[in-house]
């Protein structure tokens, strides 16, 4: 399968953070004229400079990349270009994370005020005929009034552009904390998207499941190490949002090629692909499909099973998502001629 049909093929993306997508030159501008000091000054130092040791170190740079958002208009932008580039690769729906707490922490910018910006940016990529949903997320770590805020953004978002409460960060502090929030999550049906069995194994995933009472899981790969966990995955179809390259980097595998990802395939899991925190890894969606598809020989029937996956995953009615399968079937034929 060629990278240029890779491409051209319409696409869906459920796993992709805001503040982990900003294009380095855009990182760099808004440090300029923020004030903000960072360990480099060019694109290639910044490059240099996402050469994550581990987890927490990838943490740390997250956060001082985050701190260059300081005002409405900052974010505004990012969710722009962002979406110019989901629409460049022709991705025609995404769900991505967004950390409101951060910024508010940070920059001292409000919620309405990150919220009014936030619509906007998704008002300017429907006009570029990209369509995109929010995902706000706890952060692990923070304190329970912490975690009762956001879901009070959450509740206040939803149906305007926010579509799930996530919760984030470092899998290791557990999700327990916040087994309250998550109850009143779901009794006001509010889905719940929780990354797990990425940095810590089967353990965080039944968890997510357990407690969190979560819809999908966010990277999910180790779940492999746990038979019971491959079992019941596989029964309830459970949509895992795969991101290769994240993974790699970060050291979760030493390589590509050792990703579990045919295993998980071979299983039956619910498989999507997505590309995290695309600038920081050196990789885009695309990239994401060239990389998997050379590395474990997909198929394209294998491809259009994977992004049918992601668009039964996204948390849209079922008129939209009956329009994406029509407008993926169509993109993939127009794609092979």
């Amino acid at each position: 399968m060629s990278p240029e049909f890779l491409a051209r093929i319409p696409k869906v993306e459920l796993h992709v953070h805001l503040e982990g997508s900003i294009r380095p030159e855009t990182v760099l501008q808004l440090a300029a004229r923020n004030g903000i000091s960072l360990p480099a000054d060019t694109v290639e130092g910044l490059q240099a400079w996402y050469a994550f040791r581990d987890f927490p170190h990838f943490v740390e740079v997250y956060v001082e990349v985050s701190k260059c958002i300081r005002t409405a208009d900052d974010l505004e932008l990012l969710v722009r270009e962002f979406l110019e580039e989901q629409a460049r690769q022709n991705v025609l729906y995404s769900e991505f994370t967004y950390t409101v707490s951060t910024i508010e922490k940070y920059a001292g910018l409000a919620w309405k005020d990150q919220f009014a910006a936030l619509q906007r940016g998704l008002a300017y990529g429907a006009e570029l005929g990209t369509e995109a949903q929010i995902i706000i997320d706890i952060v692990r770590g923070d304190s329970l009034e912490r975690a009762q805020e956001v879901l009070g953004w959450v509740k206040e978002g939803l149906g305007h552009g926010v579509c799930a409460l996530g919760i984030a960060g470092e899998e290791r502090l557990g999700t327990e904390m916040y087994a309250p929030l998550f109850e009143e999550a779901q009794a006001l049906g509010i889905p719940v998207v929780a990354h797990a069995g990425e940095t810590v194994g089967p353990e965080s995933i039944w968890e997510a499941l357990r407690l969190a009472h979560a819809t999908r899981i966010g990277h999910g790969v180790r779940c492999v190490e746990d038979p019971e966990l491959v079992k019941y995955l596989v029964q309830n179809q459970t949509p895992l949002e795969v991101c290769p390259s994240s993974n790699v980097c970060l050291g979760v595998y030493p390589s590509l090629a050792e990703h579990p990802l045919p295993r998980m395939l071979d299983e039956g899991m619910n498989v999507t692909i997505n590309s995290d925190d695309p600038p920081m890894f050196g990789t885009s969606l695309t990239e994401e499909w060239i990389r998997v598809c050379r590395e474990f020989e997909l198929t394209e029937d294998m491809v259009f099973s994977l992004m049918q996956n992601a668009v039964n995953a996204a948390l849209l009615p079922a008129e939209r998502k009956a329009e994406l399968r029509t407008a993926l079937r169509e993109g993939f034929a127009e794609a092979a001629e």
